[in-house]
């Protein structure tokens, strides 16, 4: 048995029998000498390639809109205005007519050294954008030469797909009823293979390097997206306690299924909202099935992913509309478009700083970027008028900033009226509270929104000044920090004092051990991620307000974050499981 480590790009376990989609990736790419009397003949080639490769991208795109979505299909609208780039085809062209070979070799010659300069920048997320250039070139040259390429659509026996790479058009198209785990070499969390993979609900390892020479067709693998560890010719042993576990997670599955129509609601009748967090629309169907009384956190990040441009106002009013449209009634909040730091995004003209983290990020980009914030708060409002949408600003430091997002989100109305768009005129407005000084002064915050949302990644982050994407001081990245529990009290009494509700839409809020101290410390409404819901529903269901009272009076009490995780283990034992 061998053991890989990658990074858990989407969580579950799956064993399967690997299936390489790999051999087909490079094709051999001819190169002879043209004379210049066949040129015309092989630019000729080149453009019924380029004709049969829109019409190619054109069918994936409706297929996208159809089962997915306005905003996946921007990935193929993307693909498209590359093909038609007078300044692609201008340079194709030149090319062919300089070095008088085929057109083949141009292709291939063109696609390497757009990669090269791609890979040779420092954003990761631009770095990725190699994926659109292979898909788009693949296609042409698969064209050219008359070659027809698997598709996984094609797939009709259950595997676990190894990969170098996954095209957006492989996501797309592939038969995601056989597709039981991906395990690839490429990407990261922020991939286009990892967010649809996690739309999905398909478990999958990104980021493995080497992964064909690893994994061979017809091995037998583990997948764990929840680690990120990949088990190759797995032991009796250790199949046996996979399959343990796997059974133990469908029984609990089963069971927590039971709650999904049930309220979460203490034994002695206290009510709190569970809700869940999503980046893509169609995650609106994993929100309902697994019970969540509404959306706590749209990040709206993935609809500027897009490879291209930044989203239109009419592409955004219509993703944000279908997942208000898909909740049938129930909260959604959207937040606005929170970038910088470790979040980046392409084609944002987002400059490299010395400490991004403390820099040009979220509503500090935003507010110095009046076209796009605007075009954002206009497609927001104009989908409010179809349910129950909420707006909500992300880092918000004091009110000097959030006086002038209030302002910009005034103009976005004024603008709206001129225009005879529809909206909702008392749309709750609300803030994030993931900044200590935002922390420190909610008293005076609250009195300017109708809700706070904390975030307790950053938050934490910041109050304990340790990078959470670093790994030598990833182990200080404690939740129950006696600081970060004595700032969500703070912020939770300061908040009901002035009238507004308090939720929390960070990691914290789905571990079962927090949820038993937020419920005691007042926390009125709890997001997280839509599979963490059934579980954290069970728990609160399963004390009684009273009780969480008392505990989170005695965890404020204790001195470090190890104390703390012991009180509570001690206390919830029998009755809350963080299994």
């Amino acid at each position: 048995m061998r053991t890989i480590q990658g990074i858990p790009a989407s969580p579950g376990i799956a064993i399967g029998v690997a299936f390489q989609f790999l051999d087909d990736e490079e094709p051999t790419i001819p190169r002879y000498a043209v004379t210049e009397r066949e040129l015309d003949g092989e630019w000729d080639r080149f453009v019924v390639a380029v004709d049969k490769s829109k019409d190619d991208v054109t069918a994936l795109r409706d297929r996208a809109v159809r089962e997915m979505g306005h905003e996946h299909g921007a990935i193929f609208d993307a693909h498209l205005l590359m093909l038609d780039d007078p300044e692609v085809l201008e340079a194709i062209e030149y090319s062919l007519r300089e070095s008088l070979l085929n057109i083949e070799w141009i292709v291939h010659q063109y696609e390497q050294a757009i990669i090269k300069r791609l890979e040779g920048l420092s954003d990761p997320v631009l770095q990725e954008r190699t994926v659109d250039v292979h898909d788009i070139t693949r296609r042409i040259l698969n064209h050219l030469m008359f070659r027809e390429r698997f598709s996984l659509a094609d797939l009709n026996t259950d595997v676990v797909l190894v990969a170098r790479n996954l095209l957006p058009s492989d996501m797309i198209a592939m038969n995601r009823t056989k597709v039981k785990a991906i395990a690839m070499d490429a990407g990261g969390k922020t991939s286009h293979t990892a967010i649809l993979a996690r739309a999905f609900e398909i478990p999958a390892v990104l980021g493995l390097g080497g992964v064909g020479r690893t994994i061979k067709n017809g091995d037998v693998v583990v997948v764990d997206g929840n680690i990120g560890d990949i088990k190759i010719d797995p032991d009796t042993l250790t199949l046996e306690r996979y399959e343990k576990v796997r059974a133990r997670m469908a029984e609990r599955d089963v069971n927590l299924s039971s709650l999904v129509g049930l309220p979460a609601r203490t034994l002695d009748g206290k009510d709190v909202l569970i809700k869940a967090n999503i980046e893509v629309p169609e995650e609106t169907d994993s929100v309902l099935r697994h019970g969540a009384e509404g959306i706590g956190l749209f990040r709206s990040e993935f609809l500027f992913l897009q490879p291209g441009r930044a989203p239109s106002e009419e592409a955004q009013y219509s993703a944000y509309r279908r997942v208000i449209e898909s909740m049938g009634g129930r909260p959604v909040t959207i937040r606005t478009l929170d970038v910088g730091g470790d979040k980046v995004v392409p084609d944002l003209a987002i400059e490299e700083e010395k400490n991004p983290l403390l820099g040009w990020r979220a509503i500090r980009y935003c507010l110095s970027d009046s076209e796009l914030f605007q075009n954002q708060l206009r497609a927001i409002l104009r989908a409010s008028a179809y349910g129950d949408a909420r707006i909500m600003f992300p880092m918000i430091s004091g009110p000097v900033e959030l006086d002038a997002a209030l302002a910009a989100l005034e103009e976005a109305k004024e603008e709206c009226r001129t225009r005879g768009q529809a909206f909702r005129a008392d749309m709750p407005v609300g803030i994030m509270i993931e900044v200590p000084s935002a922390a420190l002064i909610a008293d005076i915050l609250a009195t300017k929104v109708d809700f706070f949302s904390i975030g307790t990644n950053d938050l934490i982050q910041y109050t304990i000044a340790v990078d959470r994407g670093n790994e030598k001081v990833a182990y200080l990245h404690e939740p129950f920090h006696p600081a970060v529990l004595r700032l969500i009290k703070r912020v939770i009494d300061d908040g009901h004092a002035a009238g507004i509700t308090v939720s929390m839409c960070g990691e914290m809020a789905s571990d079962p051990f927090a949820a038993v101290v937020l419920l005691g410390l007042g926390l009125d409404e709890f997001s997280m991620s839509a599979v963490s819901v059934p579980d954290v529903k069970r728990t609160i269901r399963s004390v009684s307000f009273e009780e969480a009272q008392a505990v989170a009076l005695e965890a404020l009490t204790m001195t470090s974050h190890h104390a703390t995780e012991t009180f509570l283990a001690q206390r919830l034992s029998g009755r809350v499981s963080r299994e």
